[in-house]
């Protein structure tokens, strides 16, 4: 007898995608922005997460495919360039395995005030890689109460911290970043990599994965109808919930401190919080201890919520040739577990060298920001063809069923695309080239050489995919 699958209702759904855009340890490099992250937040949100999860919600109700993204860019622009999303979408996640491992034994270390040996770092780490690697062996269905679990502890946490620097700042007056003028809450637009726009991709991190959702479609009751419910409300929940812990970091430390994107200074973060509010020794030394084992579950959900979408797509991308054939194996509950292990393998290979690179010289750097922005660098290239696609499918396929439809049409239909298209490219930019100095250059060599690396990977997979018939030429300008 086959298996009942337990469902996904609408709240598992919101919480779901609430446990998916909300991470824990991107709030902190976001806070490194300092005052002028209020006005990135806004504008990020009404120009690139409003039109990114409506074309998200049109696409997933429209054409629901366990391939999400990839599905949805073969059909407006081949396979080839379906490869490339396979890629650059399956790559990030052992990359951010490996950062959330580091991120465990930073914070492991920070709460008990101890330095980990070079034998505890390697164990501690991949515990953690294999323990979210078998968790990811499951369907969403079956492990939504650790995300659901991961989601409140998310919750709690951030704001918690956002409680408590709002309410320190009312009990002392004081604020390691504060307000003076409305100056400070202008943007700043220069390629400064302290406070500039190369940290503009960090905050579109922050928004990705709400395509996931529509992964989740064989699990739910409705997804026509929940979907699209899923993504508005879990969204607001999102922005209420980076907002506020990161005016929390904001009031307890200042930027150049915060924007080590050192997960250790979580620690720090709670210690000047709590003795802020008057807390005893032996509380704080307690409760940093609670929040930090908070932290660390909720970077075992980040990855149980994200695996199944991740590897459904690289299982999908198999199947179809884009990918290695072993993507593609399943287990008897369908999950693709081979991507999975293959995961944990990658990311177990990629902490390792890291420990051994620092194990020879620190300055490699080879730690949590290296891995964090190589993943989020290779997220947001994944996403780039889906704006485009969003209207060639539009112009090629305009009799399809669409249960949910992005109200806008004519040239309101291209802004809502091109858009959030062209903001992910400049992050991506910006990122990687930071302030365009050779000296910017020289210090980020590991993370530039990581990018080439993963491009000529790319590269490589795609010139081995057959297409059946010549492409069509049709260029970007065509679209536009």
């Amino acid at each position: 007898m086959e298996k009942k699958k337990k469902k996904f209702r609408l709240m598992d759904a919101i919480l779901g995608t609430v446990c998916l855009t909300l991470v824990c340890e991107s709030v902190m490099p976001t806070a490194a922005i300092g005052n002028t992250q209020y006005f990135w937040w806004i504008f990020l949100l009404v120009c690139f997460c409003l039109p990114y999860g409506m074309i998200s919600a049109e696409l997933g109700t429209t054409y629901p495919s366990e391939g999400g993204m990839y599905d949805w860019v073969k059909r407006a622009f081949g396979p080839k360039w379906a490869g490339r999303v396979a890629w650059n979408y399956w790559v990030n996640f052992p990359l951010w395995i490996a950062s959330l491992a580091v991120a465990v034994t930073d914070i492991i270390a920070g709460m008990c005030n101890i330095e980990l040996s070079v034998v505890s770092l390697l164990i501690l780490q991949l515990i953690y890689v294999w323990v979210v690697t078998l968790l990811s062996t499951q369907r969403i269905g079956e492990s939504k109460y650790i995300v659901n679990l991961g989601t409140f502890f998310k919750v709690l946490l951030l704001l918690g911290i956002g409680g408590l620097g709002i309410y320190s700042v009312i009990k002392t007056g004081q604020s390691a970043n504060p307000i003076t003028s409305f100056k400070d809450l202008l943007p700043d637009l220069s390629l400064n990599i302290d406070t500039g726009l190369p940290f503009i991709s960090i905050i579109l991190f922050n928004f990705m994965g709400f395509e996931v959702v529509g992964t989740w479609t064989d699990d739910m009751e409705n997804p026509k109808k929940d979907i699209p419910k899923a993504l508005l409300f879990g969204g607001l929940l999102m922005a209420i919930f980076y907002i506020l812990p990161a005016t929390g970091f904001n009031i307890a430390l200042s930027p150049e401190v915060v924007g080590e994107m050192d997960p250790e200074n979580v620690v720090e973060v709670l210690n000047n919080l709590f003795t802020a509010v008057g807390m005893n020794a032996a509380l704080i030394n307690t409760l940093v201890i609670i929040a930090g084992c908070m932290f660390i579950y909720t970077f075992i959900a980040n990855i149980a919520s994200w695996s199944f979408g991740v590897n459904e797509v690289a299982k999908y991308a198999a199947e179809d040739g884009s990918m290695p054939k072993l993507f593609a194996k399943t287990n008897e509950e369908g999950v693709p577990h081979v991507a999975a292990y293959i995961n944990g393998i990658v990311a177990s290979v990629i902490v390792i060298l890291g420990i051994i690179a620092n194990a020879i010289s620190e300055d490699f750097g080879a730690g949590f920001s290296l891995f964090f922005c190589l993943s989020w660098i290779t997220l947001l290239v994944g996403y780039i063809p889906m704006f485009l696609a969003f209207l060639k499918l539009r112009k090629t396929d305009p009799n399809a069923n669409r249960p949910y439809q992005v109200p806008v049409k004519g040239f309101m239909e291209k802004v809502c695309a091109i858009v959030p298209f062209v903001i992910l490219i400049l992050g991506v930019l910006f990122t990687i080239f930071g302030d365009f100095s050779s000296e910017y250059f020289m210090d980020n060599i590991p993370l530039i050489a990581g990018v080439v690396l993963s491009f000529i990977i790319e590269e490589i997979l795609v010139a081995r995919i057959k297409t059946k018939k010549p492409a069509k030429k049709e260029e970007a300008e065509e679209i536009l």
